[in-house]
């Protein structure tokens, strides 16, 4: 086919989904039911529906409460001893943040049958490719190391060595994930997904008011006004909570669970439940951590979670103080089993091995061994006495910051891709949203980069500037946007070559794809945020090195 006729793609003989790994392919076997490859006929009664979405829940649920890591424990309740309420607001405008980012993967997975990193290395060239597996591979180690930071502080504060709490938590997770079965590891991610749910408990044992929250969950405001700290924690909890391994771990997911497009909509619902979840968790620690410790000498004096759950039990006592110790636990060990396994998904799609939960450990022992070498080593570095954790700790966040902008381009360029999605393409409205969405995770990427590069840049003026060069930015995007639309007007969109219902076009073998044209405005941003990302990296090693005494 030729690269010139990029909206009319060929014709493969078979609509079945192209997959790159046959255990991709047959029933869907999720945690709480079964759906047959060849059923047949929509689910058409209220209880058919229901099973048929208990069958499909996990991806979302999964990649949701997995955000809410040892990462996002901590810093919820240094939102909430710091700054009591007043952030809320905060997590509320974050929901439509994670429905708009994760339905789009939702759709690459379940359309193309090829995983987040394959498709940038098909679609923008394998430097994009091995540069998106290298970064995620570096900041999702960096990032387990800090779940087992996580799991130190909380089996530490039960009095159980880290030498002994850490080994059991890597052993622990290597044996659910490669247990060879997708069901078993779904099964066992759902046992921390509920385990989650005792931050309601701990909620209500804190005594909150519910109409400041609910005051502070819609108008804006922060304790003591804004300034370079508050902004900072601003960015951190967006940052914890808005990551670019959900971005691969749920495509490839839905994947390997087999969900085709026609069960699009239930990921979807699974996803928009995921996403509640993961903000109503938030809502409960910032606001636990809020009124429990107000009022006390903990209040305003975040240290760690570790000191958190001490704070707790000398509060409102020992049984509140062991639930958030346990509720941290839960958080790293979940963090770090979807973590992990996002980078083991992205290196079979780069290097084309197999790469599926289906699959025992003697059939994918490179998937497999990916996975257990992140766990040990990341294991292995929390052990070792003297480790710069702190400096770790502050890298994961900065490195967070440089991949989100080109992890928020590729995944907006891809669902605009009409040889890869076709009639799942995005709708012009939704492209609207997504981009001022990646253009505020942008902003805030940049922000907290650089405070962590320029410690004393102000932040607040940073913000401010920013803020209207963004306006002005999407300002001119939308004109250009709508005059090219003008242009196009008459012009019949795409037809998606196939006379058959939307829920069953895939899209077709790699191989029969043409490349897609790039105009000079493309290859001059693309240019850019490659000479971003190099100078960002370097600027952070530096940064690194001189922080540990290099």
């Amino acid at each position: 086919m030729s690269s010139t006729e990029p909206q009319q793609p060929a014709v493969p003989a078979s609509r079945e989904r192209t997959v790159l790994d046959s255990a991709h392919v047959g029933d869907i076997r999720g945690a709480f039911g079964t759906i047959k490859q060849h059923e047949s006929g929509r689910p058409r009664n209220r209880r058919a529906q229901l099973l048929a979405l208990l069958a499909i829940v996990g991806p979302g649920l999964i990649v949701m409460v997995g955000d809410n890591d040892a990462g996002g424990v901590a810093t919820y309740a240094q939102a909430g001893q710091n700054y009591g309420t007043t952030l809320l607001w905060v997590l509320l405008l974050l929901i439509p943040v994670l429905i708009v980012n994760q339905e789009m993967v939702v759709r690459l997975g379940a359309v193309t049958g090829v995983g987040h990193a394959r498709l940038i290395n098909e679609r923008f060239g394998r430097f994009w490719g091995f540069f998106s597996v290298g970064d995620l591979f570096i900041l999702n180690f960096l990032t387990i190391v800090t779940e087992f930071i996580g799991v130190s502080l909380a089996l530490g504060y039960f009095g159980v060595s880290k030498y002994v709490a850490v080994p059991i938590a890597a052993l622990a997770l290597i044996g659910i994930t490669a247990s060879g079965s997708f069901r078993a590891w779904e099964r066992a991610m759902f046992v921390f997904v509920f385990a989650s749910l005792l931050v309601i408990p701990l909620f209500f044992l804190a005594h909150p008011h519910y109409g400041q929250i609910a005051r502070d969950l819609v108008i804006p405001g922060i304790k003591g006004g804004a300034n370079s700290t508050s902004v900072l924690l601003i960015i951190g909890v967006v940052g914890t909570t808005v990551a670019p391994w959900q971005l691969f771990f749920q495509q490839s997911n839905v994947i390997d669970k087999r969900i085709t497009p026609r069960w699009i909509n239930y990921e979807r619902m699974d996803t928009w439940i995921g996403a509640f979840v993961v903000v109503i968790g938030a809502v409960a620690i910032v606001s636990m951590s809020a009124f429990a410790l107000q009022g006390t000498r903990y209040a305003g004096q975040f240290q760690n979670a570790g000191v958190t759950a001490v704070a707790l039990s000398h509060v409102l006592g020992s049984v509140p103080g062991a639930i958030f110790a346990i509720v941290l636990l839960n958080a790293s060990l979940i963090g770090a089993g979807a973590l992990t396994l996002s980078t083991s998904y992205a290196f079979g799609d780069v290097f084309g091995t197999k790469s599926s939960l289906h699959r025992s450990f003697a059939d994918a022992k490179a998937f497999y061994a990916i996975f257990a070498g992140l766990i040990v080593g990341a294991a292995v570095i929390v052990l070792i006495p003297g480790a710069p954790l702190g400096v770790i700790t502050l890298a994961v966040q900065a490195l967070a910051g440089v991949l989100l902008p080109s992890a928020s381009t590729f995944l907006l360029l891809l669902c605009n891709d009409r040889e890869v999605l076709g009639p799942w393409c995005n709708p012009f409205w939704l492209n609207a949203i997504a981009s001022v969405i990646v253009a505020v995770l942008v902003l805030l990427s940049l922000i907290l980069m650089a405070t962590v590069l320029f410690p004393n840049i102000d932040v607040t003026s940073v913000s401010l500037i920013g803020g209207a060069v963004l306006a002005a930015g999407l300002l001119v995007f939308a004109a250009v946007v709508l005059r090219s639309r003008r242009r196009a007007a008459g012009v019949t969109m795409l037809d998606t070559g196939y006379d058959i219902p939307k829920e069953e076009w895939t899209m077709p073998s790699l191989a029969l794809l043409g490349r897609p044209e790039w105009s000079s405005g493309r290859k001059l941003a693309m240019l850019t945020l490659r000479l971003y990302l190099i100078v960002s990296v370097v600027l952070l090693i530096l940064k690194a090195v001189r922080l540990s005494g290099g």
